[in-house]
């Protein structure tokens, strides 16, 4: 039987925006359809595939609260978090703490702050290292979303969900990195322990801020983050391991964890997509495919 030329096109074109084949996205279409989108099955969908862009912030928006599962509360509820945006913009610009030429991530940063209670006396203090965090995350979402009312709440919601539901899960995830790359390569894990290097690597960049500065590629770093807003932190994990392997060559003729730590703050920016690709199969490989598996 001949082959159908318009159905190997949407195979080609799926593939590129994130799907492996035209059921997936069909079964995330009927996924998005129901009158009560099934916060579960999202979950599970979005671990097991990545989003395309096009769905990827209404998806993330439901995973993380910013809107009902109710599909006919959307507007209403999009309405208020837009007034409820421009009143605590309002509320900083009669402040003094930002004008129409502050920075949008600096803007995000300051209603935030005064959102959560966290607000400086002074505009001119210096930032906490957790604010130093927001901004970092920010500007990765700010490559992602171009709407800045929906930006706000993706990076706000994303921070609370690292500082609530990932709190004591992200401290331990040096431990379970160290544990990974034992199975994956227990040389490269010698080699970097006898350099004492393990405890120098740029955990903040990696964990903390969830590799922003790190990915450049917006399309990787959502891969990454479907994992992370769709309940599995550990992702973060296998990408790090994944840098580590990628670059053992370079690694292992490095002998100072200083040198080593310098080297994996500025990673080469050429093959991301390959590096997140091999990730995600380690946490398959490692994780399983469990909807909230931290």
């Amino acid at each position: 039987m001949a082959e159908d030329p318009q159905r190997n096109f949407r195979s080609v074109y799926y593939e590129k925006v994130g799907f492996r084949g035209v059921e997936e996205k069909k079964s995330l279409e009927i996924l998005l359809k129901d009158d009560r989108l099934d916060i579960e099955k999202l979950c599970t969908f979005s671990q097991r595939f990545p989003l395309p862009s096009m769905y990827r912030t209404l998806v993330w928006k439901v995973l993380l609260g910013i809107l009902p599962p109710h599909h006919e509360s959307h507007t209403f509820v999009m309405k208020y978090r837009k007034e409820q945006y421009k009143d605590v913009y309002h509320a900083l610009q009669v402040i003094r703490f930002i004008n129409e030429s502050t920075p949008q991530v600096e803007v995000f940063l300051r209603m935030y702050q005064l959102e959560s209670g966290k607000l400086p006396r002074n505009p001119s203090f210096p930032l906490e290292p957790e604010d130093e965090v927001f901004l970092a995350i920010a500007k990765a979402m700010e490559e992602m979303v171009e709407d800045s009312i929906d930006c706000y709440w993706l990076v706000s919601s994303f921070v609370n969900l690292f500082n609530n539901k990932y709190k004591d899960a992200i401290p331990q995830l040096p431990k379970y990195l160290e544990q990974a790359l034992s199975l994956e390569d227990s040389r490269l894990l010698t080699h970097l322990k006898s350099c004492s290097a393990m405890s120098q690597l740029p955990y903040n960049l990696w964990f903390r801020k969830c590799f922003s500065g790190c990915l450049p590629d917006r399309a990787y770093k959502g891969k990454v983050w479907d994992k992370v807003i769709s309940g599995s932190c550990k992702i973060l994990v296998f990408v790090a391991v994944e840098i580590l392997l990628t670059f053992k060559m370079k690694l292992m003729v490095l002998n100072g964890a200083e040198k080593i730590a310098q080297f994996l703050e500025n990673v080469p920016q050429d093959n991301t997509d390959a590096i997140v690709s091999k990730a995600i199969e380690l946490w398959h490989k490692h994780c399983g495919m469990p909807a909230h598996s931290v």
